[in-house]
């Protein structure tokens, strides 16, 4: 009976049964590479004088993704998935991104375990766009973000992007299964022990004095009927931000002890929640999505919001283009009666020109400012409550799919 149960066992995790001819590993990788040369005229009084970043820049932006996998007889597919960025500096601190291994059939679903975003980041959905991309964490290319005035990042925060996670954590060691669709409907759930990030191994976690026990639950559904193509995506998301201790010497009155015991002020949990939405209907595809991030602090500092909402259109032939706008806001500071509020906004129009196999030609214009306002006059200075910066590009470039 016990080997009986162990053998039955072992066939239940699809790792037993002796194959009847050795399975072969595909070795398949691929990835992308992106080249832009761009054109920008900045102003806003939050750039020195001393400052000129008007004239032409030069944009790379690739990976090289590495997908080896195995298909046993029994059907489960076991592999993995890894990222290496093109360029010097990307990812994490030796240029490797996404690093995580996934097994996968037809009845289980998918599970993915390693270094990647959650599932409720990988089943959102957003406006459509052509062109750069600016429903994304790096404007760096077209905004000059070295002298913006606000205070978040554009890094998965509902800020600069409707793509978002628990606190702006990225591609930390997590655990997540996503089911297999039904009638195109997707769930998806994560869990994640530490908010480390860019391939890295969480460690022990010290629960007391940083972003730990990250959740996030996704669903998608995308389905077509007759001609019309529908997306549907919401996520949610949360994590527990540790707990402030306070040192006290000699509690009680008794010499030479110590203890640390709970403040009385406690950091609150984050949060973060987001739904999207795509409609494709003959050439023409309408989208958006809207995303908020909790920070938890008091009266809702770091808080912060965005929406997007864009519309592309195939014409005849090989050209695709679009418009498509990002809008984010959040709370910087609270003082009493005077808040303090940074808001992001980008528009882009832009046309893309398909020249062969994973090779397009694109060319876009876009307009971003991100600014910091101040509920009382002269916040800043005789005459001035508001600190911006903004930038005119138009750029053009190829984009390599491969």
């Amino acid at each position: 009976m016990k080997k009986q149960l162990l053998c039955t066992s072992a066939i239940a995790l699809g790792v037993a049964a002796a194959p009847a001819a050795a399975q072969e590993w595909n070795l398949d990788w691929g990835g992308y590479y992106n080249v832009d040369v761009l054109f920008n005229s900045t102003s806003g009084n939050n750039i020195p004088a001393n400052v000129d970043l008007d004239g032409a820049n030069i944009h790379q932006n690739g990976e090289i993704i590495f997908t080896p996998s195995v298909t046993l007889d029994n059907g489960l597919t076991f592999g993995i998935n890894v990222q290496m960025e093109a360029l010097n500096a990307g990812g994490g601190a030796d240029g490797i991104d996404e690093s995580y291994m996934f097994i996968e059939g037809d009845t289980m679903g998918r599970v993915e375990v390693g270094s990647e975003n959650s599932a409720g980041y990988k089943l959102m959905t957003g406006a459509p766009g052509v062109g750069f991309g600016i429903n994304s964490p790096s404007p760096s290319a077209f905004h000059p973000t070295a002298f913006s005035p606000v205070a978040f990042g554009m890094g998965r925060n509902a800020f600069g992007s409707s793509y978002t996670e628990v606190a702006g954590n990225n591609d930390t060691a997590r655990i997540s299964y996503f089911t297999p669709s039904f009638n195109g409907l997707t769930l998806g759930v994560s869990y994640a022990p530490s908010g480390n990030t860019n391939a890295a191994n969480s460690g022990l976690v010290n629960r007391n004095v940083a972003l730990n026990d990250i959740f996030d639950i996704g669903v998608n559904y995308s389905q077509t009927f007759g001609n019309v193509d529908i997306e549907l995506a919401a996520r949610w998301g949360t994590g527990d931000a540790g707990q402030n201790l306070v040192f006290v010497a000699n509690p009680g009155g008794l010499p030479g002890t110590a203890i640390f015991t709970p403040a009385v002020t406690q950091p609150g949990d984050p949060e973060t929640w987001g739904v999207g939405a795509r409609l494709g209907v003959a050439g023409w595809t309408f989208g958006g999505s809207y995303a908020e991030n909790s920070s938890g602090a008091a009266f809702g500092v770091g808080d912060t919001e965005g929406w997007s909402l864009g519309v592309t259109y195939d014409l005849a032939g090989p050209w695709t283009i679009g418009f498509d706008t990002y809008q984010g806001e959040g709370t910087a500071a609270v003082a009493g009666p005077i808040t303090t509020t940074d808001e992001y906004e980008a528009y882009q129009l832009g046309a893309e020109r398909e020249l062969g196999n994973g090779v397009a030609w694109r060319i876009y214009a876009i307009q971003s400012e991100t600014s910091r306002s101040v509920n009382v006059p002269n916040a800043f200075a005789p005459g001035v409550s508001k600190l911006k910066v903004e930038s005119t590009t138009i750029g053009t470039g190829i984009r390599l799919n491969f």
